[in-house]
């Protein structure tokens, strides 16, 4: 099916690079997520690769909820479009996700976490929260290769059911395997791919303000935390405004 025009969108959701980005509050975006499915909230330096990964690519077309976390997605689309996008950060997504009292039950939600250190840390910082998160709800995930299959992972979320499972093993990844939970799981939890969210809230990683979030500022925190980490990322993603200017709401596809 192809993407609807933004006429056809309405004040709703708006199309860029045949992605459908959400365009309420993050409460509403709770909201919808509520009924199940598949949120994916990407980044420019992911973005910036829609057109030669195919997988990735799928996963976000997929997604029964997609945010326009990417302050740089959304200044290129408001300047080139004269268009007044919203940004809905995964931060803001998160933070509204666990004031839920669904969430915050011990047993309703399972966290997809990528080290045990970073497990230890986010774990530590729910438990201040006023969130117990029993030990069978944790699952450090596999190094995933091009194809995804984790038959343990999907033993665990059966046995448990749980009404939420938030993926924080970072972008590309994150994103296919919450597409393959989708499609292989007997029930429809929500499935919220919110990546390192929690590790500006922990101190997993650097701590990133309300307000450095509110004024499209996480980046730059992020970079001069871990430069040589950080910077050749953000740099990379310059190329997504190519990408943006020759597709505008059109899904780039490779060839």
């Amino acid at each position: 099916m192809a993407p609807m025009s933004n006429a056809q969108n309405g004040s709703e959701c708006r199309t860029i690079l045949g992605i459908r980005f959400f365009q309420g509050s993050a409460a509403a975006a709770v909201d919808r997520m509520g009924q199940g499915g598949l949120l994916v909230v990407p980044a420019a330096p992911a973005l910036k690769d829609l057109a030669t990964d195919p997988a990735y690519r799928e996963a976000l077309v997929h997604a029964d909820l997609a945010l326009a976390d990417s302050a740089f997605m959304v200044m290129i689309w408001n300047y080139m479009e004269g268009d007044s996008v919203r940004r809905l950060s995964g931060l803001e997504y998160l933070r509204e996700l666990l004031g839920r009292a669904d969430v915050r039950e011990p047993g309703k939600t399972v966290w997809i976490k990528a080290s045990e250190v970073s497990a230890t840390r986010n774990l530590r910082w729910l438990e201040q929260q006023g969130i117990d998160v029993p030990e069978e709800c944790i699952y450090l995930a596999p190094m995933y290769g091009r194809e995804i299959d984790d038959l343990a992972l999907l033993e665990l979320l059966e046995r448990i059911r749980p009404r939420h499972v938030v993926l924080t093993i970072g972008g590309g990844p994150q994103e296919r395997l919450g597409l393959y939970l989708k499609r292989r799981l007997s029930f429809g939890p929500a499935i919220h791919c919110t990546g390192a969210a929690i590790a500006f809230l922990s101190g997993d990683q650097v701590r990133i303000p309300m307000w450095a979030d509110r004024f499209y500022l996480g980046w730059f925190f992020r970079a001069i935390s871990e430069p040589t980490r950080y910077i050749p990322r953000y740099w990379g993603a310059r190329k997504l405004f190519a990408l943006m200017r020759n597709y505008r709401e059109r899904l780039p596809l490779e060839g």
